[in-house]
C-alpha cells in the first residue's frame, strides 16, 4: 500500500490548513517583534488560575503521555499505536539532536540579570539549557497529527491542533521556551511526523489482519 506526503496532507486537511495558519501569524509577530518584548508579554500575562492548570497542559507534551496513550490504543489496533508510538520516537529522537547542536539557553539564564522582571510558577523547576527546539511542543504536534491522521472523523483534528497550541503557549508561560523555541517544535513535529507517516505506513506488514488487531481483539 503506497502512502505518499500528499496522501498523508490531505487525510490531516483540517488540522494542517488550520496550523499553516497559525504559523504565518506567529510568524508575522516573530518578525514584527523583539525575542523581549514577545517573551515579557506572555509572561506578565499571569494569574493564579492559570499558574494552577498550565503545569498540567505542558504536561500532555510529555512522552509518558503519548505512551500511555499508545498502550491504549494497543487494546484496538497494533498498528494506530505503532504509529503514534513511533511518531513520538522519532520526533524526540530530531528535537534531541537539535537541542545539543544549539544547545541554546533558557528564559531563565538568557535573562539571568532580570530575573526580579519574571513571574515564576511556584514549585516548579525551571531549566536552564538545551532551550531550542521545545520538546513538549514537538511531542504535542506530533500526536496532533497522527490523531488526525487516524482518526474518521477529521473534526477532532481541530482539537489536536488547539491542545497542541495550549502546549507550546505552556512552555513559554511556565519560561522554560522562548517563542522561537515553540515554532521550530511545532514545526519539527508536523513535518517529521508527516514524512515518518509516509513511509510507515506505506509498509505492507502494517495492514495485515496480525497488525489491524489490538490486545482485546487477540483474546490477550
Amino acid at each position: 500500500m503506497k502512502i505518499g506526503v500528499k496522501d498523508v496532507l490531505y487525510r490531516i486537511r483540517p488540522f494542517f490548513i488550520l496550523y499553516l495558519l497559525v504559523l504565518c501569524a506567529c510568524l508575522i509577530i516573530k518578525f514584527i517583534y523583539s525575542r523581549e518584548i514577545i517573551y515579557f508579554t506572555v509572561n506578565g500575562l499571569n494569574s493564579l488560575w492559570a499558574d494552577a492548570i498550565m503545569p498540567y497542559i505542558t504536561d500532555l507534551g510529555e512522552g509518558f503521555t503519548v505512551l500511555i496513550l499508545s498502550a491504549f490504543v494497543a487494546l484496538f489496533s497494533y498498528r494506530k499505536a505503532l504509529l503514534l508510538a513511533s511518531s513520538f520516537a522519532v520526533t524526540s529522537i530530531a528535537a534531541q539532536i537539535l537541542k545539543y547542536i544549539f544547545d541554546a539557553p533558557r528564559p531563565r539564564v538568557y535573562f539571568v540579570h532580570e530575573l526580579s522582571r519574571i513571574h515564576f510558577v511556584k514549585g516548579l523547576y525551571i531549566l536552564g539549557t538545551h532551550s531550542f527546539p521545545s520538546g513538549h511542543t514537538v511531542t504535542a504536534f506530533s500526536a496532533g497529527v497522527v490523531i488526525t491522521y487516524l482518526c474518521r472523523k477529521k473534526g477532532w483534528g481541530v482539537i489536536a491542533l488547539l491542545v497542541a497550541i495550549l502546549v507550546g503557549y505552556s512552555r513559554m508561560y511556565l519560561s522554560q521556551h522562548f517563542f522561537e523555541d515553540v515554532m521550530a517544535g511545532s514545526v519539527i513535529g508536523v513535518l517529521v511526523t508527516v514524512f515518518w507517516l509516509s513511509w510507515l505506513d506505506s509498509k505492507q506488514f502494517i495492514h495485515s489482519d496480525k497488525w489491524n488487531r489490538g490486545l482485546i481483539s487477540s483474546g490477550l
